[in-house]
C-alpha cells in the first residue's frame, strides 16, 4: 500500500463522525435520537413494541426485530430503510436478510421503513466514518463538505447515495437482522419441543427436528421469536454457504412497475384531499431575487388560483399543472442584480485560471503527499504538462422534482421523491417554524435521481406554498426549471505535471486542480506505485451551486488522473495497458482487473482499421472497475463501437443486478463524455430541456460486456457510481489512440463538428 503523508497545510478540522471506528460505532449503542444501530435493536433489548404499531400493524404479523416481520401465512417482510429509484437496492437488501434467514425467496416481501426516525441508517454513518476506498493509503483525512454533509445534520441518517445501501446496510444490518431472527426462531422451536438449538435446521422458511420428525413454519414460532434473547453478533454465513446472495433473484419492484401500479412521488394523490397543482418560476441566476413582477396577463388565464411572490422564487397555483405553468410562463419578472461577476462559461474558467496560477507549483492545499514531487520532476528525463477541463452537468432524471404538501392543524404531510427523507423532514419544519415531529414523510419510489433528490430544497419550497395557499399543493417543476435553476455537478480545472525517468518509469506526478467535495480521496492515483507525488487544491469560487452527482468526484478526477497516466504511458513509448500493469506492483487486485479485461477485449489482437481502443481503471466507492472503449473515427467523429468492464467489488450479492448498474453508469458518463454541458449567457443557464441537453440515443449505444471477479474475503464494493469514471477517459484515450489528438476538455462531440 502505498504510503503518503497527511494532509498538513490549511487543514480542515477533522469531523466528528471520522474519528468514530466500526468498533467504535458498533460498541456505542444508542445514537442521538434513539437511532438503530446494528438494525436489530436499540440496545438493550428489542424494540418491536415501539415499532410493530408502524410497522406491523395487520391481523397476524409479527415483528421479530426491527428490520423482520412474519405473517400468519409465513410470509417474511423486510423492512427496508434505504429509498428504491431504479438501483435494486430494495431486492438485494431482502435478498441478504433472507439468505441468513434460511427463508424461502417466493415468500419474501419488501417494505419501505417508515421516515419518522425510527429507523435511523446509522450503519451508513459507520461506513462513511471510514475512507471509501479499499486500498487508499493512510493519507486520507475525510471532509464532510459535500454528499454527506447529512449525515452531521441532526443525525438524519436515512440516506440512499454513494452506493452505500448494499455494503453498510446489507452488510452491518441485514445480514445481521437475518441471522438474529434465524437464531431466535430457533431457540422458540427448541424451547417447545425440549431440544438442543443445535439439532434444529432451517431451510425455506421451515424448522426442523429430524430425531423426532417434527417441523413447523416461521409464522408457527414467530410470536414466541419475539421474545427470545437477541444476539446482536450472530455467527453469519460464509460464501460457500450461500443460498440467496450471489445469485439473481427477480426482483421484487419489477411487477409493479411492469403493470403501472408503481407509485412516484409525482403520482401522489392522497386520499381526501382536493389537490391544486403548483408551478413555480426561480431566479434564473443564483443569488437573486424578485424584484417586481407583472402577473395581469396570468391571474386573467383559466384554472388560475393563486400566484405567489415568494421572495425566492414565484408559484402559480390553479386547478392542474398545464393551467398553472401556462401561467408561470406568462409571468413577467425583474430580478435583482446578481453579486457574482461570472458571466460566461469563458468567465468561470478565469476564475479557475486565476486561482491556479496563485497557487503556482507548490501552493494550494494539500490533499496528499508522497515523497518530493517538485525535485523528481526538476530531475526527470521526460516532464509533461497537462490542463484538464470538465463542465457543470445536470441530473436530468426522468421524473421531474415534484412534491405534494398539505399544511393543517400545525402539521404537515409531505409526499415525494427523495434520496434524504428525514434530511427533508428537517428542512421543512425550518421553513414552516414546526417540530420534525409535525412533519410527516410519505416516501414512494423514485424516478431516478443520480445525486438530484440528496437536496430537499424543493420539498421545503412546495410546503411553504401549502401553507401560504392553506390547501393541499402538488408542486411540479418543469423540465426546464430543474434544468438551468436547479444543483449541478461542478465544473472544473485540473492542471497536471509528470516526470518520467530514463527506463520509462513514472516516477512524479502533480495534480492541482480548484474543487474538493466526495469522496476525499478521488482526487489521489492511490492505487499506482508512483514514488514522488504531490495532490493540490487551490479552491476557486463556484457560479453555480454544487449538488453531489452520478460517483461526484471520480467524475472528474477519473478523466483527469486516467487521460494523465495516459500520456505518460505515450510519453514513454508504451503500450497503455502494459504501462498501468507496471504501475500496479502493489495492487494485486487492480492489476487482475486489468489483465481480464486486457484479455475480453482482446487489446492485443489486430484492430479494424479506423477503430481504436483506450483504457482506463478506477477504483470508487470499494469497487475498482477497467474499461475498455473501442471506437471508430473513419468518420471523422467518435463512434462508439464497444465498451468491455471488468469490475471487483470483493462479493457481488446479485450479478444481474450489478452488471445493470455497471451498465447504466457506462451510458450515463457516456452521455456525459460527448454531449454533457451547460453553457453561461448573462449568468444564466442557456440548455433548457432534453433538447439541448442531449442524452446518449439508442442508435448511438456501443455493445457493452461486463465481466465480474469476486476477489474473496474483502469488505463489498457499490454498483451505482462504480462504472461511470473509466469510461470519459477510455473513450479521450481510444480518441488518441485513432487520430494522435488528445482531448482535454469535456464533452468531446463539440469538438468534431
Amino acid at each position: 500500500m502505498n504510503d503518503m503523508t497527511p494532509e498538513k497545510s490549511g487543514k480542515k478540522e477533522r469531523s466528528k463522525l471520522a474519528k468514530w471506528s466500526r468498533r467504535g460505532f458498533i460498541g456505542a449503542g444508542v445514537l442521538a435520537g434513539g437511532g438503530l444501530l446494528i438494525g436489530i435493536g436499540v440496545r438493550p433489548g428489542n424494540p418491536i413494541d415501539k415499532l410493530a404499531p408502524k410497522v406491523a400493524a395487520g391481523e397476524g404479523e409479527q415483528l421479530v426485530n426491527s428490520w423482520v416481520k412474519i405473517d400468519a401465512d409465513n410470509v417474511v417482510t423486510a423492512i427496508v430503510p434505504h429509498c428504491e429509484m431504479g438501483q435494486g437496492a430494495h431486492s438485494v437488501l431482502a435478498q441478504m436478510l433472507a439468505d441468513e434467514l434460511d427463508a424461502d425467496w417466493d415468500l419474501v416481501k419488501v417494505m419501505q421503513a417508515p421516515t419518522d426516525g425510527s429507523y435511523i441508517v446509522s450503519d451508513t454513518a459507520r461506513m462513511f466514518a471510514a475512507p471509501f476506498t479499499l486500498n487508499a493509503a493512510n493519507w486520507i483525512e475525510p471532509t464532510w463538505d459535500g454528499l454527506f454533509t447529512q449525515l452531521g445534520r441532526s443525525m438524519d441518517l436515512m440516506i440512499t447515495g454513494g452506493s452505500s445501501s448494499i455494503r453498510s446496510t446489507g452488510q452491518y444490518s441485514m445480514r445481521i437482522a437475518g441471522a438474529a431472527a434465524r437464531k431466535m426462531l430457533v431457540g422458540a422451536a427448541a424451547d417447545a419441543w425440549g431440544v438442543p438449538s443445535s439439532e434444529i435446521v432451517t431451510r425455506d422458511s421451515m424448522l426442523f427436528h429430524e430425531a423426532s420428525g417434527k417441523s413447523a413454519t416461521y409464522a408457527q414460532f414467530a410470536s414466541a421469536a419475539a421474545e427470545q434473547p437477541m444476539d446482536a453478533t450472530p455467527v453469519l454465513k460464509k460464501a460457500k454457504q450461500y443460498r440467496l446472495m450471489g445469485k439473481s433473484k427477480a426482483r421484487t419492484d419489477i411487477p409493479a412497475k411492469v403493470d403501472g401500479t408503481a407509485q412516484f412521488g409525482i403520482d401522489a394523490v392522497p386520499e381526501g384531499l382536493d389537490l391544486s397543482y403548483a408551478a413555480v418560476v426561480r431566479p434564473p441566476v443564483p443569488g437573486t431575487e424578485v424584484v417586481r413582477m407583472d402577473v395581469g396577463t396570468a391571474k386573467q388565464m383559466p384554472g388560475v388560483l393563486q400566484i405567489l411572490n415568494m421572495g425566492d422564487h414565484v408559484a402559480v397555483v390553479a386547478e392542474s399543472y398545464w393551467h398553472a405553468q401556462q401561467a408561470a410562463n406568462a409571468i413577467s419578472i425583474e430580478w435583482s442584480k446578481p453579486a457574482s461577476p461570472i458571466r460566461t462559461m469563458d468567465d468561470q474558467y478565469q476564475v479557475f485560471a486565476k486561482a491556479l496560477d496563485e497557487a503556482g507549483e507548490t501552493g494550494g492545499e494539500e490533499a496528499a503527499a508522497r515523497g518530493d514531487a517538485q525535485a523528481a520532476l526538476g530531475n526527470a528525463a521526460t516532464r509533461i504538462d497537462a490542463e484538464y477541463r470538465v463542465p457543470y452537468l445536470a441530473h436530468a432524471p426522468m421524473e421531474p422534482m415534484n412534491c405534494t404538501a398539505h399544511v393543517e392543524g400545525g402539521k404537515c404531510d409531505i409526499w415525494t421523491s427523495t434520496q434524504v427523507p428525514l434530511a427533508a423532514r428537517s428542512e421543512v419544519a425550518k421553513a414552516l417554524g414546526m417540530g420534525a415531529d409535525d412533519i410527516t414523510i410519505h416516501h414512494p419510489y423514485l424516478g431516478g435521481a443520480f445525486g438530484r433528490r440528496l437536496g430537499a430544497e424543493y420539498v421545503a419550497m412546495a410546503a411553504r406554498v401549502a401553507k401560504a395557499t392553506g390547501y393541499p399543493v402538488k408542486m411540479i417543476w418543469s423540465r426546464e426549471e430543474d434544468t438551468q435553476k436547479a444543483l449541478y455537478r461542478d465544473a472544473d480545472t485540473c492542471r497536471m505535471r509528470a516526470g518520467i525517468d530514463d527506463g520509462g518509469r513514472l516516477v512524479a506526478f502533480d495534480s492541482l486542480f480548484t474543487q474538493r467535495h466526495d469522496p476525499p480521496e478521488a482526487c489521489v492515483p492511490a492505487m499506482y506505485d508512483i514514488p514522488n507525488t504531490s495532490i493540490r487544491v487551490a479552491e476557486a469560487e463556484l457560479h453555480l451551486p454544487f449538488q453531489a452527482w452520478r460517483s461526484v468526484d471520480h467524475s472528474k478526477q477519473g478523466f483527469f488522473i486516467e487521460s494523465f497516466i495516459d500520456e505518460a504511458a505515450h510519453a514513454a513509448g508504451a503500450d497503455p495497458l502494459d504501462f498501468r500493469l507496471a504501475l500496479l506492483s502493489e495492487a494485486p487486485r487492480h492489476k487482475a482487473v486489468l489483465e481480464k479485461l486486457a484479455e475480453i477485449s482482446d487489446w492485443r489482437g489486430t484492430r479494424t482499421e479506423g477503430t481504436a481502443k483506450g483504457v482506463a481503471i478506477v477504483e470508487s466507492f470499494g469497487t475498482i472497475v477497467g474499461e475498455v472503449v473501442e471506437v471508430d473515427m473513419s468518420s471523422g467523429k467518435p463512434e462508439l463501437v464497444n465498451v468491455w468492464a471488468v469490475c471487483d467489488a470483493g462479493y457481488v450479492m446479485s450479478p444481474d443486478g450489478f452488471r445493470n448498474q455497471i451498465e447504466g453508469g457506462i451510458v450515463f458518463g457516456l452521455t456525459a463524455a460527448l454531449y454533457g454541458e451547460l453553457d453561461l449567457e448573462d449568468g444564466a443557464i442557456v440548455q433548457s430541456n432534453f433538447h439541448d441537453y442531449r442524452m446518449l440515443r439508442m442508435d448511438e449505444m456501443p455493445e457493452i460486456e461486463v465481466a465480474i471477479i469476486n476477489s474473496g474475503d474483502v469488505p463489498i464494493g457499490g454498483a451505482g457510481e462504480p462504472g461511470l469514471p473509466p469510461v470519459a477517459p477510455a473513450l479521450a484515450n481510444a480518441i488518441f489512440a485513432a487520430t494522435g489528438d488528445r482531448k482535454r476538455t469535456l464533452p468531446l462531440a463539440k469538438q468534431f463538428t
